[in-house]
């Protein structure tokens, strides 16, 4: 539809069709009791997408409970959590957007209270666990150690993705999200700061990927081939030695050959030791790389807040789709208000169609 503005054409995905190139960001909540939805989620959720979103992409779902960020994480490790998820998905589509799940496991970064009681790690005593990445170090160095996962637990970890795959596609969703970004599980084995393994699981390029690689594989294989597979990264831990955009480049190129459909480019969240630019725009370099260099869809996420902006990266190639985190909290509208600014057809719901203009 070339008379429409870049990031109002529709994104088809294997046999998925997002109605724009907006897509909202995958965002904790901090507020399931065991993994299971209520209805902050419904509401939060669906809102983004009855205001225009093409895409919704849930919190990160832990795969397993000890692969929760914090106790009130939403979770998928429990067929019971499927009914709760079933109907946020419904929602989701039912106001024309496409439902995706993010499923995740954060490793040696779990086990802490939410952002707003402090988000310091949680002692046993007080509800927290123990946590598990592929070497002994923490995150921080006042932080439990966590253990280091065995060869039967890495196993144990890619069969949760699997499961977890199967039960989000019960729920309805259309679109799997494998999170490997900002120091989680995945990310600790695809990092040399953080993967001090001897096995086949660390050490080189290729042993540090084996487990992003045969997880995304697991899950593909248990996908319908008509549904859209994305893995978001982490594209640099902006720290001397660590996961760089040579790798991600490298890593994507791969993915694309196991089935991976777009390139979710984040970055940062390894190590405190980070060093991060505050500007706008400041990862989407990394989406243009991989979308030029690894031949694979890509997205751009991270200080986009403009219509102007993100119209922009697309128009330049730089990306195929907008992912708005923080934006989208701030304004569940955004791209209602996006559509006029750049002269798209609106996109309000006939219930709302009287305050169009």
């Amino acid at each position: 539809m070339p008379d429409l503005p870049h990031l109002f054409r529709p994104l088809t995905l294997r046999g998925v069709t997002l109605r724009n190139r907006i897509a909202m960001s995958p965002m904790c909540q901090y507020s399931s009791t065991d993994g299971f939805t209520d209805a902050w989620h419904l509401v939060h959720l669906a809102a983004r997408a009855v205001g225009g979103a093409g895409l919704i992409i849930t919190e990160a779902a832990a795969v397993l409970p000890e692969g929760r960020i914090s106790p009130q994480d939403l979770g998928v490790w429990d067929d019971r959590h499927v009914e709760g998820l079933a109907r946020v998905a419904q929602q989701i589509r039912a106001a024309g957007a496409v439902a995706g799940i993010q499923l995740a496991h954060a490793g040696r970064k779990a086990s802490v209270a939410r952002p707003w009681d402090g988000g310091r790690q949680l002692a046993l005593t007080e509800g927290g666990w123990t946590t598990v990445g592929p070497s002994v170090e923490p995150f921080h160095a006042l932080d439990r150690a966590p253990e280091a996962l065995t060869l039967e637990g890495i196993s144990a970890v890619r069969d949760a993705f699997v499961a977890a795959t199967r039960r989000a596609l019960e729920a309805g969703f259309e679109l799997i999200e494998v999170h490997a970004a900002h120091g989680y599980l995945l990310h600790e084995f695809l990092s040399p700061l953080s993967n001090h393994r001897t096995d086949a699981y660390g050490g080189s390029f290729d042993n540090r990927t084996r487990l992003l690689r045969e997880t995304v594989q697991a899950v593909r294989a248990g996908m319908p081939e008509a549904l859209p597979l994305l893995v978001r990264l982490s594209a640099t831990d902006w720290a001397e030695g660590g996961w760089d955009a040579d790798q991600t480049v490298k890593i994507s190129a791969e993915l694309r050959t196991l089935g991976v459909d777009l390139i979710d480019c984040s970055s940062g969240g390894l190590t405190r030791a980070q060093q991060i630019p505050d500007a706008p725009g400041y990862q989407v370099p990394f989406a243009a790389r991989v979308r030029r260099e690894a031949g694979i869809l890509s997205g751009a996420v991270g200080r986009i807040t403009e219509p102007s902006q993100a119209e922009a990266i697309l128009a330049a190639g730089e990306a195929d789709l907008i992912l708005l985190g923080r934006e989208l909290l701030r304004d569940p509208y955004w791209a209602m208000h996006a559509a006029k600014a750049l002269g798209a057809p609106a996109l309000w719901p006939g219930q709302y169609a009287r305050a169009a203009t």
